[in-house]
């Protein structure tokens, strides 16, 4: 049997360039040759699970690296230390670098989903001229056959990007949002309090608008870090609240709760 061929890549779209920590290389020295080798670095990363591995030829990674993407090893070494520092690349105790917004960005498909692609692209084309071919209609007709051709191409369209969209990997998105949202309410993130967050949303199946409300308590209750957050959803984890309707019922229970008792009597259940 044929193994089966993935093919990756990364989807870098606008919000890319609007993460504070790109946009912040466009005002430094080497930004731009910095944006273009972390980019590098991400697809270099794409086919090992996002993680550089030191593989011990030189003495650093930095060296490996500056020789497989044939750049100058101050660069490399300016790149990984201003990421690292941003907190999208970590550095583990063997050295190896794995890039966090990789894996937000990743994604994929199988060999048979490409070839199922262009089998409809090339039946679609095959439909187009066998329309041609046909003695020529009138114009009711014409019109007619043109717009029914059309319609069918335009469903067959729409149920591929559904499928591709079942496909593509819904929860990396998401921690990409979780990210961008978090450094847009609270400040800076980095690798560890990524990956918590991102936790949440595919080990404990939180729903993103979930952790963007535990976010926004801590912001709107001036209380901007890290802990605070992570105690709002560590107490709705414990108590099986995974989506935003188990958090208004939380709320609503808890004004009612309210409404025969005083300010001091009853905790809300989102200060902690």
């Amino acid at each position: 049997m044929a193994k089966t061929k993935i093919y990756f890549w990364l989807k870098v779209d606008k919000k890319f360039f609007d993460n504070i920590f790109i946009k912040r290389l466009k005002n430094m020295p080497g930004g731009y040759t910095m944006t273009v080798i972390y980019i590098r670095l991400m697809l270099e990363s794409l086919e090992s699970d996002c993680i550089l591995y030191y593989e011990r030829y030189f003495n650093e990674l930095t060296e490996e690296l500056a020789l497989k993407l044939d750049v100058s090893e101050d660069d490399i070494q300016m790149t990984m230390a201003y990421f690292t520092k941003c907190g999208l690349i970590q550095i583990d105790g063997d050295k190896n670098a794995e890039l966090l917004q990789a894996k937000a960005m990743i994604q994929q498909e199988t060999d048979q989903a490409a070839y199922m692609r262009e089998y409809r692209k090339n039946k679609r084309l095959k439909m187009g001229k066998s329309y041609n071919v046909r003695n020529k209609p009138n114009n009711v007709e014409k019109c007619k056959t043109e717009i029914e051709l059309e319609k069918e191409i335009e469903i067959e369209l729409e149920e591929e990007a559904e499928i591709e969209k079942k496909d593509s990997s819904a929860p990396a998105s998401s921690a990409a949002e979780i990210s961008n949202y978090y450094q847009s309410r609270i400040g800076i993130i980095d690798g560890q309090q990524y990956q918590i967050l991102t936790d949440y949303l595919t080990l404990d199946g939180m729903e993103l608008e979930v952790i963007k409300t535990a976010i926004d308590k801590a912001a709107d209750n001036s209380k901007r870090s890290f802990s605070y957050i992570n105690s709002i959803l560590k107490n709705w984890r414990q108590n099986g609240i995974k989506t935003m309707t188990q958090v208004e019922d939380e709320q609503r229970q808890f004004h009612q709760k309210k409404q025969g008792q005083s300010d001091d009597d009853i905790q809300d259940p989102f200060i902690y």
